[in-house]
């Protein structure tokens, strides 16, 4: 099993008490714990999706919001220096913001694509299988398309064969 795809959320437990707070809560006051204990029966009900897709869209906001504040420090940092190493630790700074910028590009898309996959209904299942993806998968990494055992496949096909 990959790292990347253990996660605390997943390896949390359904809280009985919480089991039934979603019937009474509005989507944006439901915790992720609260989402977790749902019943297996109730998978990607009408409060589930709602709720992934306010989880997006506030990803997606923070995101525009980051990217703002980039475009802030590039225009903010553009003073010549003229110390080669504080100008290289300026240019370093810049590359590293934007690289994460691009990483968070990349991220939109599949941003854009879950909520997509949630206005058409098939959001919560694996591309591959049809099975669920899970709630607790879905909570660490809400742009999920596959299941976990078929992200394991393929991942163990990348390493044993490459891209």
């Amino acid at each position: 099993m990959t790292p990347t795809l253990q996660t605390p959320v997943a390896a949390a437990k359904k809280d009985p008490k919480l089991a039934n707070n979603w019937k009474t809560k509005p989507v944006e006051a439901l915790t992720d714990a609260e989402v977790l204990s749902m019943p297996d029966a109730e998978y990607m009900n009408d409060k589930q999706m709602a709720y992934f897709r306010h989880k997006l869209v506030l990803l997606k906001q923070d995101m525009h919001a980051n990217a703002g504040e980039t475009t802030e420090h590039l225009r903010e940092d553009t003073v010549v220096v003229p110390d080669p190493a504080d100008r290289a630790t300026i240019e370093e700074e810049h590359a590293l913001e934007l690289r994460t910028r691009d990483r968070e590009r990349k991220l939109l898309k599949k941003i854009e694509q879950s909520i997509a996959r949630i206005d058409a209904g098939d959001y919560g299942y694996c591309d591959e299988t049809g099975e669920p993806i899970g709630v607790g998968r879905l909570l660490a990494r809400p742009t999920a398309t596959l299941s976990l055992e078929a992200q394991q496949r393929r991942e163990l096909k990348q390493k044993m064969f490459g891209d």
